[in-house]
């Protein structure tokens, strides 16, 4: 079985070195972060926002995958695990 128990931290590094995103800003309790196409803006750009706490809620944890443009939940969270 998969583990989906993850840190902010933990998700936001893996996305930041292995899918090379990057940390736009903090807004409040949230980290925010892009990727863009490596062809440009006009291809496509991904946003995430990544809340800082100590762990991430199963459901938050899928809104990211989604946004990060993950296909497979449960593949994401296995990706996540091998990076971290």
């Amino acid at each position: 079985m998969v583990t989906c128990d993850f840190s902010e931290y933990e998700v936001a590094k893996v996305l930041a070195n292995a899918e090379n995103f990057e940390l736009v800003c903090t807004t409040g309790d949230h980290a925010i972060l892009q990727w863009e196409h490596p062809d440009g803006l006009a291809v496509e750009r991904r946003t995430v926002s990544i809340p800082l706490h100590d762990r991430v809620r199963i459901g938050t944890l899928r809104d990211v995958a989604d946004d990060a443009g993950a296909r497979d939940f449960e593949a994401f969270c296995a990706w996540i695990d091998q990076n971290q």
